[in-house]
Parts: C-alpha cells; sequence; structure tokens
C-alpha cells in the first residue's frame, strides 16, 4: 500500500521539477553579442580614439575655431528644426487624422518621401529649388537658413508619424462628454487631447533632433560647406577622415554621441514621469 502510494506520489513531484529553460538565455546572449558588435564597441571606438592626444588633446580638438563653429552651428539648428517641426509635424498629423481634405492619401504618402530619398537626393532637390537659379526666386545657397531648411526637410516625418497613430487612438467620448459639460475647443484640447499626446510629441521632436545632429547628405551641398559659417558637423567629421585626422573627427563625433545620449535619457525619463503620473 505504501509502495502503490509512493507511485501515485513520484509524477507530482516530477511535475514540481522545472527544467532549465535554455532557448531565452541563448536568444539573450546573442542579442547582447549582435548589439555589442554593430552599436558598443564601434561607439566605444570613437570615445576611446578622440582621447589619443588625452583629455587636453580632446578639448583642444573640440575647441579649435572650425570645429567649435561647426557643433554650435549644429546643435542650434538642429534644436530650432525640432521645435518647429514640433509644432508643424503636430498640426500635421492631426490634419491627416481629423480633417477631410481632397488628396488626403497623397499627402499622407508624400510625408514620407523624406524617409524613402538617399539624403544626398534631398540635397540636389533643395539646391535646385533654393540653389542661385532658384525657379521661386528664393537663394538660400551657402546660408545657415538652407541649413535650417535641409534640417526641417529631413526630420519633419519623426513628428507626423510618431504623433498620428497616438491621435488614430484617442477616445473621441471623452471629447464629446467635456462638450457636453460646456467645455470650448481649446480647453478640450488643453486638458485632454495635449496629456495624452504629449509623450509621443516629445518622443519625436527628441527623434527629429537626433537626427538632424548626424545629417550630411542634404547639407552638404547647400550649406557650401564653408568654415566658420555654414558648416555643419558632420561634413565637419568627414573633412577631418579626409585629412587623416582621425582623433578631430572621433572627438567632435564624441561630442554629438554625448548630446545625443542626454536628450535621449532625458526622453526616457519624461516619458517615465508621464507614466508615472497617467
Amino acid at each position: 500500500m505504501s509502495q502503490l502510494a509512493s507511485e501515485l506520489r513520484r509524477p507530482a513531484v516530477r511535475a514540481r521539477v522545472k527544467r532549465p529553460a535554455l532557448g531565452p538565455s541563448v536568444t539573450g546572449g546573442f542579442v547582447v553579442l549582435f548589439l555589442s558588435v554593430v552599436v558598443l564597441i564601434p561607439l566605444a571606438m570613437v570615445v576611446y580614439r578622440s582621447t589619443d592626444s588625452g583629455w587636453g588633446g580632446f578639448w583642444h580638438q573640440v575647441h579649435s575655431p572650425f570645429a567649435w563653429s561647426a557643433l554650435e552651428l549644429t546643435i542650434v539648428m538642429s534644436l530650432i528644426a525640432a521645435l518647429v517641426n514640433l509644432v508643424m509635424g503636430t498640426a500635421i498629423a492631426w490634419l491627416l487624422v481629423r480633417d477631410k481634405l481632397p488628396g488626403q492619401r497623397v499627402l499622407d504618402t508624400i510625408i514620407d518621401l523624406p524617409f524613402a530619398l538617399p539624403t544626398i537626393v534631398a540635397g540636389v532637390t533643395l539646391i535646385l529649388l533654393f540653389g542661385a537659379s532658384s525657379p521661386i526666386g528664393i537663394n538660400l545657397a551657402y546660408a545657415r537658413s538652407g541649413v535650417l531648411i535641409a534640417l526641417l526637410f529631413v526630420t519633419l516625418p519623426f513628428v507626423v508619424r510618431t504623433v498620428q497613430p497616438v491621435l488614430l487612438e484617442l477616445d473621441h467620448d471623452m471629447e464629446e462628454a467635456a462638450a457636453s459639460l460646456g467645455a470650448g475647443r481649446l480647453t478640450i484640447f488643453r486638458r485632454i487631447i495635449l496629456p495624452t499626446i504629449a509623450p509621443a510629441v516629445a518622443a519625436g521632436t527628441t527623434l527629429a533632433f537626433a537626427r538632424a545632429l548626424s545629417e550630411f547628405g542634404s547639407t552638404v551641398l547647400i550649406s557650401g560647406n564653408l568654415p566658420g559659417k555654414t558648416q555643419v558637423a558632420a561634413v565637419y567629421i568627414y573633412g577631418k577622415i579626409q585629412e587623416d585626422s582621425v582623433t578631430g573627427a572621433a572627438a567632435v563625433s564624441t561630442v554629438l554621441l554625448a548630446v545625443s545620449l542626454v536628450v535621449l535619457v532625458l526622453l526616457n525619463v519624461i516619458q517615465r514621469w508621464v507614466a508615472r503620473r497617467d
């Protein structure tokens, strides 16, 4: 009898014994290895090469007149482009979701063109439209305004495509309930819609800013690449590589990397704060 009871209990004991799951561990290790080879190791090498002459040499490379001017121009223009696209990208997303216009599907497709076009093709397009022989009589070539137009062109889709899905999923019942209680359109937008889309707007704006920091192809033609005036950081880095000054190129690249990381960390903090508040 005791032997029979022991036999009956044995499957239950075996059922409680869990075999080690090797699948997730192997997959996780492969993912970490892939990210290390593709992302972490190259970025670490850039930072390492930027200090070939020590931190004093790093500061000398970054603070040289042309490097500092390129960094300043890039960060300022990227910030302006991101803020402009914050407003216009949100407005375009609203137009595509809430309004019905003739040719709306065509407009929705055109928004993605900066994603699909090679950046050098975007540069050719802009120099033909806003260059010295502009068919519309507007010459922005070799000017900072031309750099801004190029950055606006390549970064606009980031805000639109980030905000648009959130607007599509927005609950209209809350807006109708607020309207029935006497709330105006501005109040409904400020109290209901804006808090909902704010994380998406912040994410799109941050991605636009980070993308603008690294832009090369669309700016290299219309800017004229004038050192100290219209030369952006990416073009300056390319010039340093052509001069075989790897340390100088790595130093400016490290600054851009640091700015991007700070912005992305700030965005992550804001999104977590918004999630806890919700």
